[in-house]
């Protein structure tokens, strides 16, 4: 057998007795390709020469781990070895002939094998020399997030966090088999999302030292909510079993979602930057506005380095809950210092207010030489209020950890978690991730909060604000009743002293009448996303009654996941989102019709999409066709098998309908491609239906034909009706009871 027979298509043989080879270099290739198959490395080790003709005739290869470290122990700078005695080889052999042969195979390794991994291992790296570019890679990561990639490989940026020769050893302390465990578990979830991206980063010994993953909805929720993001490293600094560090956002309904996970085998530069990289990557090069850490020196370089563009904050919470562990000297005076600190933190207007009450503290106290304190001093732009302005920390800036959203997580580890239940634990904090979030979305469908009182703030933001917020608002709203303010001075800057008699403090509010800004000394709007009720009093008392469009994020509305922006038209707002709830009802009800049978899906699945074209091409005729163009999802049914369903069901598209009764008539044929039984039990529901379609009198379009569906739904109609794909536990039928009952009880839109 010649070295041109031992491939068979995508699969490697393993070397036998019976293989020949033209040469030793040819017999090499094929050990390299087996190895890469298998997963090791490989290294030539010796070769021979006739003496008579010095031409080869004897050489063998073996796994890079083959043989044991010769190196001594008192070496200067020893670097790492990647040799622990593995017998893993091949030894060829040349014949009269010239034809090269197996002499001996030694197929067992003492150590694991990382198939999935392979190309990591330096002898595999210039088998693909296009894949072995970083630039290229990083574009080809760029654009299609699904694909192994290693930001270790980036030299340039991380190499001069490598310290010492120490840095490059340090390798993940996993439990036998959890490797293998967290493989299975990406090539699972890869497998059923195509968009889930894992990179993996080896020591010099090739063993693994960071790994880092995130799924499809975690890129998908950091497209609309990248404006602050949460970088929690508690579970790696409190010594839990699992070294873990997260990466969390909050989505509209001030509810946290993974943006990423990450196993680390250390707290140094290299190793925060190499996982802050490759998060930016998979992120597709997005960075956020803000991004909130522990106070590290590690983490605060690799930050500046990689995410330069980057507000960097410290979470409040974790410094304030560092005090007594290290002011442990305080002893009595804990209390006495806590109510100096915070006033000193939460009630200084200004800088030099600050700064007054800082050296008074640290004097009093006498903690002038500890080099914490003076550590929080040099950070003071990282973390205290006075400092931050213009920011919106989207929740997560607490006074303690039980309040932040980062404790969501603490329910499914604690500190004996092993990986492998952390493992099993992950769908399920995936499955209630977006079970949660179902149900906030089917709650704004479906209901409109009560309005309790007659403020002209509380009826602006009715159908503006998601409930949650909402609710938080309607509190501030109320709460304006027990305010009274006092102006210090007039001018066009104003500035008041409001007097909160419900916790009995004072705030001071600085109001701008040019530019509509207004601040106030309890950073509400900084923290949370929405004004308080001393800048409500102030704005109601200087006859401002609607809140100021910067003051209102998007990122807190209904219109959160809408790819426009809200804008200064709150009027507008409301009425898209009226009229986005009656969609949402239509599309449901649908949807459900649709799913009857095959052929129902497809139809329904083609008038969605030429109404999605329709109504694209009436906003931005060249804009949205290339949008719908390049996030286009292709149905598995070509033309003739669209045109067989319709015509075998005597269905005919109608050309230039009026898109209401388009719609009416598409309800109409799901129904009669379903089971007759099903039919009659929706009768009297698809009715009512098209009525309303016919009645509402939607503007005219002229739709062409209906074909196959090739135009996708976005990604924002997707998330607009989860409970239709992520609820699980209710079925079509006890869904749309729900959704019957509901639309019965409230007024039509």
């Amino acid at each position: 057998m010649t070295d041109t027979s031992v491939f068979m298509g995508t699969a490697i043989l393993e070397p036998r007795n019976d293989m020949e080879f033209e040469s030793h270099e040819a017999a090499y290739a094929f050990y390299k390709e087996y190895a890469k198959s298998a997963g090791f490395g490989t290294a030539k080790l010796s070769s021979r020469r006739s003496r008579a003709s010095k031409e080869f005739i004897d050489a063998k290869f073996s796994c890079i781990r083959y043989g044991n470290k010769q190196q001594s122990d008192d070496a200067i700078n020893p670097r790492p070895s990647p040799k622990i005695g593995c017998k893993a080889s091949m030894h060829v052999k040349r014949r009269q002939d010239g034809k090269w042969y197996v002499y001996r195979f030694e197929k067992d390794h003492n150590h694991e094998l990382l198939p999935a991994q392979a190309h990591f291992f330096r002898s595999h790296r210039s088998s693909d020399p296009l894949s072995n570019d970083v630039r290229m890679r990083r574009r080809k990561n760029s654009t299609t997030v699904s694909k192994l990639f290693s930001a270790y490989q980036n030299v340039d940026c991380l190499e001069n966090f490598m310290k010492n020769q120490h840095d490059r050893g340090r390798s993940l302390i996993l439990e036998p088999g959890h490797a293998q465990l967290l493989l299975e578990l990406f090539m699972q979830m890869q497998e059923e999302n195509p968009k889930f991206f894992y990179a993996v980063d080896l020591n010099e010994e090739h063993r693994l030292r960071n790994v880092f993953w995130v799924d499809a909805k975690g890129l998908e929720d950091y497209a609309y909510f990248s404006d602050v993001v949460s970088f929690d490293t508690t579970y790696f600094t409190s010594k839990y079993k699992i070294p873990l560090v997260l990466f969390i956002g909050v989505n509209h309904h001030i509810q946290p979602t993974l943006l990423g996970c990450a196993l680390i085998a250390d707290e140094t530069v290299y190793t925060f930057a190499w996982l802050l990289q490759t998060w930016f990557i998979a992120m597709e090069e997005r960075a956020p506005q803000v991004i909130l850490t522990d106070q590290n020196d590690a983490i605060k370089a690799a930050v500046a380095a990689v995410l330069p563009g980057t507000r960097h904050y410290y979470c409040l919470w974790q410094i304030l809950e560092k005090i007594p562990k290290q002011l442990d000297c305080l002893g009595t005076w804990h209390d006495s210092f806590m109510e100096k600190f915070n006033k000193c933190i939460y009630k200084s207007w200004t800088e030099d207010q600050f700064e007054t009450r800082w050296w008074k503290l640290v004097d009093r106290f006498n903690l002038r030489d500890v080099t914490w304190v003076q550590s929080l001093y040099d950070d003071r732009a990282y973390w205290v209020p006075t400092f931050m302005r213009d920011i919106s920390f989207g929740g997560f800036s607490t006074s303690s950890r039980s309040e932040s959203l980062n404790a969501f997580f603490d329910n499914y580890v604690q500190v004996d978690t092993s990986l492998r239940e952390f493992v099993e634990q992950y769908r399920v904090i995936l499955g209630d991730r977006h079970e949660e979030e179902a149900k906030a979305n089917f709650d704004a469908w479906h209901e409109t909060p009560e309005l309790r009182s007659p403020s002209p703030f509380e009826k602006q933001m009715l159908l503006v604000y998601t409930h949650e917020i909402y609710k938080r608002f309607q509190v501030e709203v109320l709460g304006a009743a027990a305010c009274h303010l006092k102006r210090e001075n007039t001018g066009v800057t104003e500035t008041y002293s409001v007097k909160d008699f419900e916790n009995n403090e004072s705030y001071m509010v600085e109001w701008n009448t040019s530019n509509s800004d207004i601040c106030c000394s309890c950073r509400s709007f900084e923290y949370k996303g929405y004004l308080c009720r001393h800048a409500i009093v102030v704005l109601q008392m200087s006859g401002v009654f609607s809140i100021p469009s910067k003051y209102i994020l998007q990122r807190w509305t209904n219109a959160a996941l809408s790819r426009h922006p809200i804008g200064e038209k709150l009027e507008e707002v409301q009425v898209k989102v009226r009229r986005f709830n009656d969609l949402c009802r239509r599309a449901i009800i649908l949807g459900e019709e649709g799913s009857l049978s095959q052929e129902s899906y497809y139809l329904a699945l083609g008038a969605i999409s030429e109404a999605l074209k329709q109504c694209a091409n009436l906003s931005n005729p060249v804009e949205n066709e290339t949008r719908a163009d390049a996030s286009a999802t292709h149905v598995v049914c070509n033309d003739e098998e669209y045109q067989s369903i319709i015509s075998s069901n005597n269905i005919t598209p109608v050309p230039k309908i009026n898109t209401s009764n388009k719609v009416a008539r598409t309800l109409a044929a799901c129904r009669n491609l379903g089971s007759t039984e099903n039919g009659e039990r929706n009768k009297e529901k698809v009715s009512q239906l098209e009525a309303a379609c016919v009645k509402d009198g939607f503007q005219q379009v002229d739709p062409t034909d209906l074909t196959p569906p090739h135009t996708a739904i976005p990604m924002q109609f997707h998330s607009m009706i989860p409970a239709l794909f992520h609820n699980h536990n209710v079925s079509p039928a006890q869904f749309h009871a729900h959704l019957h009952e509901t639309h019965h009880t409230k007024d039509n839109v």
